[in-house]
């Protein structure tokens, strides 16, 4: 897959944001991280703030639009909470500066850019409640929404998390979110 210099802009700089913090990063930083100036970064985005906020959009975009294709295509309930499952720890494993940028940088995101986000992640956590109370009749919506969001607390503690191989890492995150989400 190609990349292209967007989606690298991007990608750098959520690395550099997860290293030195939304404040501890310059437009100059970014741009040279890619190998181009850091005025050439205003062709594609308004500023900084705008590739934080277009950061984050975007991989809620790609989570909810995954999220809903594994459960779409499913066959059954527990083949869509496995699909949910796996998908989620391949994007913790996968992208860990978002993670990070996430839950560290949210308070400089832009109201609108907090309501975007906001508004796709809890999507993404509906299709997941969804979900498990197809599986767990005995949870309300918001039990359910309380065991999701523990689940994501798992899994999504990964860029913290000492390393074991990443294949390791999945198989045992995978038994311990379909322990929690069961318990």
């Amino acid at each position: 897959m190609t990349t292209t210099r967007r989606e690298q802009i991007l990608d750098t700089a959520a690395t550099l944001f997860a290293e030195r913090g939304f404040h501890g990063v310059s437009v100059h930083d970014i741009g040279s991280a890619c190998g181009i100036s850091g005025p050439a970064l205003y062709k594609h985005f308004a500023g900084k703030d705008d590739i934080l906020t277009q950061s984050l959009i975007g991989i809620s975009q790609r989570l909810l639009a995954e999220g809903r294709q594994r459960t779409a295509t499913a066959e059954t309930s527990e083949q869509a909470l496995a699909a949910l499952i796996d998908w989620h720890i391949e994007f913790a494993l996968g992208h860990p500066a978002l993670i990070v940028i996430q839950e560290r940088e949210w308070a400089n995101l832009g109201a609108d850019g907090r309501r975007e986000v906001r508004a796709l992640q809890l999507a993404y956590i509906d299709i997941w409640v969804d979900t498990v109370r197809q599986l767990r009749g005995d949870l309300d919506a918001p039990e359910a929404r309380a065991v999701v969001q523990a689940t994501f607390g798992l899994i999504n503690s990964t860029p913290h998390s000492a390393r074991i191989s990443e294949s390791s890492m999945a198989s045992r995150l995978g038994r311990m979110a379909r322990a929690a989400l069961q318990a």
